[in-house]
């Protein structure tokens, strides 16, 4: 089941622009324009928000543009260093979210994450991330994802939605409504299409193909096709000379998995020889096999420290070579290291007066190559119990902070607390009993109040609210942590009322 990511850039040239000023940038509401010639002719080749608003339109005549917005900031296209720098971008996501990445020129990328989704969330908090990542470093951008680069494409650039995600099978749905130019078709055949009465993709997908063919040429069919997944487009992943990479290219076609595990091994032990001569570990290691029918399939493994041991990585690629379709054969094997840290070899050193201290770094490699996270839990320096937890990468190196020891802290602790009804003498008495979850608890004993005041350098509003915390055991022996939000008097304290943040049994 394919899944494939279009990201487009609508405003790539002058965004660069901006970023490239820095401090000197003008603001986003002052209108920029990329002008460059077509023979003899200025015209407009890239334009902001701000100059669309203003009615300017790509291809638009410098000088009318000029006219239409007096002090239009108007700058040369440089075509050849915007690709330029969405290659680079194109390499940045590739090491971030799947194994194939490629540009799609002039304003977009492409990936093929098949499979990938899950180690960011879902597709969804996939695209979302994308995008925030993008517009945290000064980049307007949109995202979809379908079972196809043609339907993801059409709905980047006219779907209306900064993220749209398409479920399986469901391609010629979204895109019926959309118009024409979604299609990736010649100018000249959309407006021959035009003059024939079409207007949307659905209306040319319900019409008689072979007329239309004859006509316009078998470039349309395919088009259409590729959108609706029914004709495979391959994504030619992007490479850079440092990416360190070896490859095998089969006389004949390879199908079966031992076969494919057993080239797998060998790619591994060769890519591990590459990386100790330029002294790397790998981090991150793809997997690309080629088809006869020239898709691709690829496999992604992480580790969470660098490494460069044959054994380990190819138990972390082989482990998924099940999810491989190899179709009918493959003809090549392309492994790269597309994340590679410097790895300095070490003497392990052994002591008969102490115990080595295990090293679980392959096990939680394994857990998570399979779609699982992994992670510790850290004390973080804060009074307020939800902002004093944090979770870190499982291998961090432990720090020394700890969580406070003059009071105790539940097992398990709510990331958000929950409303409960109490009866209760203010201001500082413990309840009586407490409602949660419509089940009645009555309080036998209790310790508190423990005061925690709110942390007034992070929010005005904290700086007079305060908790009181309670540590309260049940009738049945269950013990709770509950609180009171303000002090029992002053309203300007807190709401006075009651919530349970954690369980200690």
């Amino acid at each position: 089941m394919q899944r494939v990511v279009s990201l487009y850039l609508p405003t790539w040239p002058t965004d660069r622009y901006r970023r490239r000023l820095g401090h000197d940038a003008p603001s986003t509401d002052k209108p920029v324009v990329m002008i460059g010639r077509q023979g003899s002719r200025r015209l407009v080749l890239a334009l902001d928000k701000a100059a669309k608003v203003a009615g300017i339109r790509l291809g638009t005549p410098v000088s009318k543009a000029q006219a239409l917005v007096p002090g239009l900031i108007v700058e040369h296209l440089e075509a050849d260093a915007d690709a330029s720098a969405l290659k680079e971008l194109a390499f940045h996501f590739l090491r971030i979210y799947a194994p194939i990445v490629a540009t799609d020129l002039p304003d977009g990328l492409v990936m093929d994450t098949t499979g990938a989704d899950h180690l960011h969330g879902n597709e969804t908090l996939m695209l979302g991330g994308m995008v925030n990542r993008l517009h945290a470093s000064g980049f307007a951008a949109r995202a979809a994802i379908a079972e196809s680069w043609g339907a993801a494409y059409a709905l980047a650039r006219f779907g209306g939605q900064e993220i749209f995600v398409i479920p399986q099978g469901k391609a010629r749905e979204a895109l019926n409504s959309l118009p024409l130019a979604a299609l990736r078709l010649e100018d000249e055949t959309i407006r021959g299409l035009k003059v024939l009465g079409f207007r949307s993709i659905g209306e040319l997908a319900d019409a008689p193909r072979a007329p239309l063919v004859l006509r316009f040429g078998p470039q349309l069919a395919r088009r259409l096709d590729q959108a609706f997944g029914q004709v495979a487009e391959p994504v030619k992943p992007v490479r850079v000379p440092e990416l360190v990479e070896v490859r095998r290219v089969f006389a004949e076609p390879i199908a079966a998995a031992e076969t494919i595990g057993r080239y797998t091994e060998k790619l591994v032990s060769g890519l591990c020889a590459a990386l100790e001569k330029r002294g790397l570990g790998a981090r991150r290691v793809d997997l690309l096999l080629n088809r006869v029918d020239g898709t691709l399939q690829a496999i992604r493994a992480g580790t969470s420290k660098p490494v460069r041991d044959a054994s380990q990585i190819a138990r972390l690629l082989t482990d998924r070579i099940n999810t491989i379709d190899p179709g009918f054969g493959i003809e090549t094997m392309v492994m790269t290291a597309t994340h590679a840290e410097p790895l300095v070899a070490g003497q392990v050193r052994t002591s008969l007066l102490s115990e080595n201290r295990a090293d679980v770094a392959d096990t939680i490699d394994v857990i998570i190559n399979r779609g699982h996270r992994v992670y510790r839990y850290a004390a973080v320096a804060s009074d307020v119990p939800e902002r004093s937890v944090a979770r870190l990468p499982a291998l961090c190196p432990e720090d020394a902070i700890g969580w406070p020891g003059h009071w105790p802290r539940p097992i398990r602790l709510f990331s958000r607390p929950e409303p409960i009804e109490t009866l209760a003498l203010l201001p500082d008495h413990p309840p009586r009993y407490f409602i949660w979850r419509g089940i009645r608890h009555l309080v036998k004993c209790a310790d508190g109040p423990e005061r925690v005041f709110g942390e007034w350098w992070k929010r005005d509003r904290e700086k007079s609210a305060v908790r009181d915390y309670f540590m309260v055991e049940d009738e049945t022996g269950g013990r709770f942590w509950i609180f009171r939000s303000g002090d029992g008097e002053h309203t300007n304290t807190g709401s006075q009322a009651w919530f349970i943040h954690g369980l200690f049994t």
